[in-house]
């Protein structure tokens, strides 16, 4: 349209006539007999529903249709009577057409009219008329395309699942989100990121988390920060490793995760042990004193084969030498307990354990700083347990060697509970120091069996209760185990 408007507006005829017009009133009055040749000539030779030349106030001089002479133009938003040519939809009577504006302009620069050509705008069915072939033409490629890209991604998927339809595949997702969350056991997969990928029923429970914690980062779940080091950590894999959530006793093994030899990340197992450890202490303690009644009854065995000899013999005054020193040492012993530990329980375990050591070779030794108070029944319970285990570790590592002996020192101040074992045996290597933690591991002969289980317990107990429970070298050459427990005491010292 913008073409044909400009051909007619170019035209040295149309150009004249109205030039003449402007002062000619009978060349004015003829213009409509003039020009109408050229106007229907333009509409004949192209696509233009409709053609028009206007005066410079928008009144149509001539048209391709009589009846619209002398009518007003509409313009819509042309800008033609300020002199430049436009383009563009407007709005008519019989609808919208696709009209091209072009000025005529006389040699001295006026505007003298300007051309208006006109065509209906197409309809919906026209336009798609006019582009079936072109549209047929790309929705071919298209389904082409289509069909060989739905080709390459299930090869690329039926090899990565190995064969499996996608029936096989939603089935397998089902099994495994009924296995994770079916297991007792926690389950907790961390990508790279740190993000949780993966955390089943028992996790969310163990851990106490609330809603759904897959796809947020562990640290922003609210842990403690020793369980995000250990859920999210890299590196060397985590075995038995514990920890306190809430008031729970938690053992974590985590192992990294690959796929094609590349990490993912890695999947932390976790076990609530707090029933255990309860369990575990007690039967520690049952097993502590069944160890210590033992050693006692072949102690007091063997002094009473002493005494039915001296009787048998009538060493009258031998015998009652005899009872009189295992007297004074048995009171002196106990003597020396009771007056530097308070809580009953405690003495009764070192007394206990003073005769089995003895049974051994071994001497067992209060430290001199020693002073402890009454406990309260649950840190009594604790510390028996813990206090037996240290002592049996430390008896079994130095018997057999040059006068061994086992230091236990016990003391209570500012709200915390200071227990020390030491002996004089080989030691604990540095580069052991935290395997003798874990469950299983033991510096002793395979044939002793059920090795591997006091340490763990003691580390155990030690977190549970808020302490804690280190390694080091004692003072003769051996090892030196040290634990910290929060107490409060029932009776000052």
């Amino acid at each position: 349209m913008s073409s044909v408007a400009e051909y007619v507006a170019n035209l040295a005829v149309v150009r004249s006539q109205l030039d003449e017009a402007r002062t000619d009133s009978v060349v004015a009055d003829a213009l409509p007999r003039t020009l109408a040749p050229y106007v229907d000539r333009a509409v004949s030779l192209s696509d233009a529903g409709d053609a028009a030349i206007a005066s410079p106030d928008g009144r149509v001089v001539v048209a391709s249709d009589p009846s619209r002479n002398g009518t007003a133009v509409r313009l819509g938003d042309s800008d033609v009577q300020q002199g430049r040519g436009w383009t563009g939809r407007v709005e008519t009577p019989g609808g919208a057409v696709v009209a091209g504006h072009a000025p005529v302009i006389a040699d001295d620069g006026t505007l003298i009219g300007f051309v208006v050509a006109e065509q209906p705008y197409p309809s919906v069915g026209d336009r798609l008329s006019d582009t079936a072939t072109d549209l047929l033409l790309f929705l071919g490629l298209g389904a082409l395309l289509g069909g060989v890209g739905t080709w390459v991604v299930s090869r690329v998927l039926k090899r990565r699942s190995q064969g499996l339809a996608p029936r096989e595949i939603a089935t397998l997702a089902d099994h495994r989100e009924a296995l994770l969350h079916s297991i007792r056991e926690g389950v907790v997969a961390v990508d790279v990121e740190g993000r949780v990928t993966t955390a089943n029923d028992a996790a969310r429970e163990t851990l106490g988390l609330k809603g759904d914690p897959v796809g947020r980062r562990v640290d922003e779940l609210g842990l403690d920060q020793r369980v995000v080091d250990l859920l999210a950590g890299t590196g060397a894999e985590v075995r038995d490793a514990v920890a306190v959530v809430g008031e729970r006793v938690v053992v974590l093994n985590r192992r990294a995760a690959s796929a094609g030899g590349r990490g993912i990340g890695s999947v932390t197992t976790l076990r609530d042990r707090t029933e255990l450890v309860a369990l575990q202490g007690q039967l520690s303690s049952n097993l502590s004193i069944t160890d210590t009644l033992r050693a006692q009854t072949h102690e007091f065995a063997n002094q009473l084969h002493t005494i039915s000899g001296l009787l048998q013999l009538g060493e009258y005054d031998e015998l009652g030498a005899l009872v009189g020193t295992l007297t004074r040492r048995r009171a002196a012993i106990t003597d020396r307990v009771a007056e530097r530990v308070r809580d009953p329980g405690v003495a009764a375990l070192l007394v206990a354990k003073w005769s089995a050591a003895a049974e051994r070779g071994v001497r067992l030794v209060l430290h001199d700083a020693t002073a402890l108070p009454r406990l309260s029944p649950g840190t009594a319970a604790d510390l028996t347990t813990v206090l037996g285990n240290l002592v049996d570790n430390a008896v079994d590592a130095c018997a057999g060697g040059r006068d061994p002996h086992v230091e236990v020192e016990l003391h209570a101040e500012d709200g915390t509970l200071r227990c020390a074992v030491r002996d004089d045996g080989p030691g604990v290597p540095e580069e052991l120091r935290e395997a003798i933690f874990v469950r299983g591991f033991s510096t002793k002969p395979e044939v002793l069996g059920g090795r591997g289980i006091g340490l763990p317990l003691v580390q155990l107990i030690c977190t549970r209760a808020g302490g804690s429970v280190t390694v080091g070298r004692s003072a003769f050459g051996g090892a030196q185990l040290t634990v910290l427990l929060p107490v409060t005491a029932e009776v000052p010292v």
